[in-house]
């Protein structure tokens, strides 16, 4: 879910009291003029993106992802289910961007991420929700797109 970190979250080098990191308004809002998402998969009531939501109580991973999904997943030790989720997803037609820390070396990104249609990775450190200091990582813009067969059929 996509929820605000607290204040003294940076105290630690990469060690966060919350997994939960609140999408920047800047960022959302130049994606989704390119992409036009129908669902954001991981929010609250108070910071989803589109109209369509999954909370925390509904579990995004248990639900079908259609249309043209926004993810800013939990970013612990669960966010590889999620990235999975996402690149299975695609592969059943829907279209996934999904904004995770760039962290190259794990077995998420290799098993999946490696596998996405676009990465995109980010210049510094993003600040998330009303933080005054960049994140103690990096982050990347990752699309996981249906294969062309199934693009071809929606579009018709």
């Amino acid at each position: 879910m996509s929820v605000r970190p607290s204040s003294s979250s940076h105290s630690v080098h990469f060690q966060s009291k919350t997994v939960e990191w609140e999408t920047p308004a800047w960022l959302f809002a130049r994606l989704d003029k390119e992409f036009h998402f129908t669902l954001d998969v991981c929010a609250t009531s108070e910071n989803a993106k589109c109209s369509k939501f999954f909370t925390r109580n509904e579990d995004g991973l248990l639900q079908e992802w259609a249309g043209v999904c926004w993810m800013n997943p939990p970013y612990g030790r669960a966010i590889s289910k999620w990235v999975r989720k996402a690149r299975l997803s695609a592969l059943a037609g829907a279209t996934v961007v999904a904004l995770i820390p760039a962290r190259t070396d794990t077995r998420f990104w290799q098993d999946d991420v490696a596998f996405a249609s676009e990465i995109t990775f980010l210049r510094g450190r993003l600040k998330f929700g009303n933080s005054r200091s960049g994140a103690p990582f990096p982050s990347a813009v990752v699309v996981f797109r249906p294969p062309l067969a199934k693009r071809d059929k929606a579009s018709s």
